[in-house]
């Protein structure tokens, strides 16, 4: 896996983890759109960095939930 994107993925635990958001998460809906697209925008980094196989490879949930997240990023 590139180093690019396992940066990637590390900087986002911590974004999601921090209660200091770009839009506050207490507004209903619209506060968890921020994190739910920077979720999106990492996973599709990631497949196009590293690849639909490794992704495979460490995937921990169904067969479906992984072909879910293939067509969506």
């Amino acid at each position: 896996m590139p180093r690019r994107a396992k940066l990637a993925l590390a900087l986002l635990v911590p974004y999601l983890a921090s209660p200091i958001d770009l839009i506050p998460d207490f507004l209903p809906l619209i506060g968890h759109i921020d994190d739910a697209l920077l979720v999106a925008a990492t996973l599709r980094y990631v497949l196009r960095r590293a690849g639909p196989a490794v992704v495979e490879e460490h995937w921990p949930g169904s067969e479906r939930g992984l072909q879910l997240i293939l067509r969506l990023a």
